[in-house]
């Protein structure tokens, strides 16, 4: 018995340390877009960012032996999920281009509540008084950051808020994806959505080209390389502990984004901010603690 919690903390520490990585490399990631995103074309960042993650998924499933297509891909919640994602990514990386990374990374914390409230419309999945609350409160983060009304609001953040449930809406269509689909194949689905987020935007935008230089170049080949790393830290740490000893440490990407996007781009915190971060962060792991107290009681 001793040994067998031994071996579960050992997981949870391990499920644990792959999440932090994941959080970190994700800011890594939006760091390298914002960036890119100064000097290239929104739509082109995506454009770009999309092949080359797609390039670098397919390369894995090949590489496995797994079939690029089959027909789950084309399955109703998979056909959901695309349009979710095209929603999250081009409306989050537009934020990500506009607003401060800090302000884009905190909103985005918000996602696993949306998640829990869209599971329980959605799924029917029994979510109490208390949980109910905890989503309240955080999402009055969301606008305490937001402060709509006030001279500080700016209509550019809620581009944020479409990006975060745009991605809730991913999450939760990924639940309902087809057991058979591996993570790869959701991963290069996932990458192909972004391209096509790019492709829709330029064409709307209707900006001409811009060839990147060795410096945009290194910037969207950081940002490819950094989301698929992350993508792959993210798997591992969901499949190396329990999901509610894992899950908490999600939010160390709060840290991550506001550290670079204090060291990175000079951007300052509000108390706003820091009040709203506040609010999501606690109502998160409110969530995860209740969820865990629940199902113990089954």
């Amino acid at each position: 018995m001793t040994h067998h919690i031994a071996t579960d903390r050992k997981a949870n520490l391990a499920g644990s340390l792959w999440m932090i990585a994941a959080m970190a490399i994700f800011a890594i990631e939006d760091s390298f877009i914002k960036a890119a995103s100064g000097m290239l074309p929104v739509g082109q960042v995506l454009i770009i960012f999309g092949l080359g993650g797609a390039l670098l998924f397919a390369s894995l499933a090949l590489l496995n032996r797994e079939p690029l297509f089959n027909p789950d891909v084309v399955s109703r919640p998979m056909c959901i999920r695309v349009v979710f994602e095209i929603t999250g990514r081009l409306f989050y990386v537009l934020a990500l281009s506009l607003i401060p990374l800090s302000a884009a990374t905190v909103i985005l914390q918000a996602t696993p509540l949306v998640v829990v409230a869209g599971a329980a419309l959605v799924f029917g999945e029994k979510v109490g008084w208390r949980r109910w609350t905890a989503i309240f409160v955080g999402l009055t983060g969301v606008v305490v950051i937001i402060q709509p009304g006030t001279d500080s609001f700016s209509m550019l953040s809620l581009l944020a808020i479409i990006g975060m449930i745009g991605f809730a809406g991913r999450d939760l269509a990924s639940r309902a994806a087809p057991a058979a689909l591996s993570t790869t194949i959701l991963g290069l689905y996932g990458f192909l959505s972004i391209v096509v987020a790019g492709g829709l935007f330029s064409a709307w935008q209707a900006v001409p080209f811009v060839m990147p230089n060795a410096e945009i170049s290194l910037y969207v080949v950081g940002a490819v390389l950094a989301g698929v790393a992350a993508y792959s830290c993210l798997m591992k740490a969901m499949r190396t502990g329990e999901v509610s000893a894992v899950t908490p440490f999600r939010y160390s990407r709060l840290l991550f984004g506001i550290a670079l996007g204090i060291g990175w781009f000079g951007e300052q915190l509000s108390f706003a901010m820091i009040a709203g971060s506040g609010l999501i962060v606690l109502s998160g792991l409110f969530i995860v603690w209740r969820g865990r107290q629940v199902s113990a009681a089954k």
